[in-house]
């Protein structure tokens, strides 16, 4: 038996997130007392007591989500993972609960991350939206169509079999749509996100970010981590930074991350972050799953 431990994404955050945390463990205080002197400003506030629309605030989520997940991890006594894997953003968190990175780089890297990606968004507004009930290969199959229109629109996140996020222009994502429903989709549901992550319309962001993930200093981790952009399994730092780079135009290959964690002898996934999305992909991915909570 190996513990897979796993670390979610941008959408798990709500109002009160790390609240319990922070007033359960002195060492957790000190933490999220530490990211608030290294952010500039009092996220904490923003976590326990904001709106949900100030939490959607991309350069709020993404430390949020990262300093929950990372927090619990490092508070935790049982903590032993045999591999890790996070979903996009959940990536940064599960290379420092590993040792991979310190907790002060990841932070500071998790908010350049953001930052750039809010930039990339400004500069082009875009959307993403996901799709239910279709195979993957008809998903790309029409995206790539839609791309020879000129338009941009690229499969975004493999998250479960029959559940698959296109990313790209409004205007992609939306003729996507009307092509995807007339293929046999059961829903195209719109995502309240701020642009097409995972997508070439993010490259400016890749830009900014590799230059920040290049000067910072990354360590062997602790156990393998299987990263998004091939689903496969790494530990040599030069190789991390790499795909970390490469993540943010890429697509999240959540479903074959977990099936080749599966293969490699997992069978019990440990969620470590706010909510409980990732749980139930994986028992969707592979039903004999072991899921639970840090």
């Amino acid at each position: 038996m190996k513990n897979a431990y796993i670390f979610p994404g941008q959408g798990a955050q709500f109002s009160g997130m790390g609240k319990e945390v922070y007033e359960a463990s002195e060492k957790a205080k000190a933490l999220f007392e530490q990211a608030n002197e290294i952010l500039g400003f009092r996220i904490t506030d923003t976590m326990f007591g904001g709106t949900d629309e100030q939490l959607k605030q991309t350069n709020v989520t993404q430390p949020a989500i990262f300093l929950h997940s990372v927090i619990l991890a490092m508070i935790s006594e049982n903590f032993n993972p045999d591999m890790v894997a996070g979903h996009s953003l959940g990536e940064f968190s599960a290379l420092v609960a590993a040792k991979a990175l310190s907790f002060e780089d990841g932070l500071k890297l998790v908010a350049k991350r953001a930052a750039a990606m809010q930039k990339a968004c400004e500069a082009n507004p875009s959307t993403m939206a996901a799709v239910l009930g279709l195979e993957d290969a008809m998903v790309e199959k029409i995206c790539a169509e839609v791309n020879e229109s000129g338009e941009t629109v690229v499969a975004a996140n493999y998250n479960c079999q029959g559940q698959l996020v296109i990313s790209g222009s409004f205007k992609g994502v939306e003729l996507a749509g009307e092509k995807l429903k007339a293929a046999g989709a059961k829903r195209v549901l719109p995502l309240q996100v701020g642009g097409a992550f995972h997508s070439p319309l993010m490259k400016p962001a890749e830009i900014e970010l590799a230059e920040a993930i290049r000067s910072t200093n990354f360590a062997t981790p602790i156990c393998p981590i299987y990263q998004n952009v091939s689903a496969k399994p790494f530990s040599k730092p030069e190789e991390i930074k790499a795909n970390l780079i490469a993540q943010l135009t890429a697509p999240v290959r959540w479903t074959q991350s977990v099936q080749n964690m599966v293969a490699d002898g997992a069978t019990h996934f440990i969620e470590s972050g706010p909510g409980k999305v990732l749980q139930g992909l994986v028992k969707k991915i592979h039903k004999e799953a072991e899921v639970n909570s840090i």
